[in-house]
C-alpha cells in the first residue's frame, strides 16, 4: 500500500465508468436511510472521490483518508470533502479523536489487506455509537483461492499487486471482535478491465457500532 497509482484522475474515473463500477452507488444505498444532513463521514481510501459524491449531495460533511497524494489532489478539485488527509492505513492510530465521525465508508481499498481486524478496531474507535460502517471487500467464494495477483494494466500500479478475498465468516468474526453488529450484506463484482470478461467477486457490508 505504499505505491501511488499511475492512472491520472481522468483515467481512473473513466476506467470506473467503462467497467460499470457500481460499488459506490450500492454502498450509498445501503446507508442512505440513516443519513442526516450535517453529519460527518470518513471515506477511507477516498481516491478521486467516487464514493463521496452522493454523500456530498445529501449535505454530509466528508473527510477523506488516502495514501496517494495525487488522488487526494484530484479529489480536492471536485470539492466533495471538507478535509483530505494523506495517511497509510497500516499506520494506526489514525489522526482522529475518539467518536469523531457519525459514519464510515470504504469502497475501494480493503481488498489490498490480508487482515482487516486492526482497521475495524480503529474504525470502531473513531465512530460514534450507532454509527454505520459500510464497506466493500473481495469476496471469497467456495473453492476459490483467497488471493489473486493483478497485473499493472488492471491495477494501475507500477508492478503486480495482490488482492485478498475474505469470507463472510471471517468478516463477521472481525466485526464481532470489535463490537460491530452486521446488519446486512450483498454480493457484487467488478470487471477487471473494459472488455468486461474477467470479474473480481466482491461483497458489500453494512455494520453498526453497538457500543460497550
Amino acid at each position: 500500500m505504499g505505491k501511488e497509482v499511475q492512472f491520472t484522475e481522468e483515467q481512473y474515473d473513466e476506467m470506473a465508468a467503462a467497467t460499470g463500477w457500481q460499488g459506490p452507488l450500492i454502498a450509498y444505498d445501503l446507508v442512505s436511510s440513516n443519513l442526516v444532513p450535517g453529519q460527518r463521514i470518513l471515506d477511507i481510501g477516498i481516491g478521486t472521490g467516487l464514493s463521496s459524491k452522493r454523500f456530498y449531495e445529501q449535505g454530509i460533511q466528508i473527510t477523506g483518508l488516502d495514501i496517494d497524494s495525487k488522488m487526494l489532489e484530484a479529489c480536492r478539485k471536485k470539492g466533495y470533502a471538507s478535509e483530505l488527509i494523506c495517511h497509510d492505513l497500516n499506520d494506526i492510530p489514525y489522526p482522529f479523536e475518539d467518536s469523531s465521525f457519525d459514519h464510515v465508508v470504504s469502497t475501494g481499498v480493503f481488498q489490498f489487506f490480508e487482515v482487516l481486524e486492526a482497521i475495524f478496531g480503529e474504525v470502531y474507535r473513531i465512530m460514534k455509537n450507532g454509527g454505520m460502517f459500510v464497506f466493500i471487500t473481495g469476496d471469497l467464494l467456495s473453492g476459490n483461492p483467497d488471493k489473486i495477483v493483478v497485473d499493472p494494466i488492471h491495477s494501475g500500479m507500477d508492478s503486480p499487486v495482490t488482492m485478498y478475498l475474505h469470507s463472510i465468516e471471517k468478516i463477521t468474526s472481525w466485526l464481532n471482535k470489535n463490537s460491530f453488529l452486521l446488519m446486512k450484506h450483498c454480493e457484487s463484482f467488478v470487471y477487471m478491465d473494459i472488455t468486461r470478461k474477467n470479474k473480481l467477486p466482491l461483497r458489500i457490508y453494512l455494520a453498526v457500532k453497538t457500543g460497550t
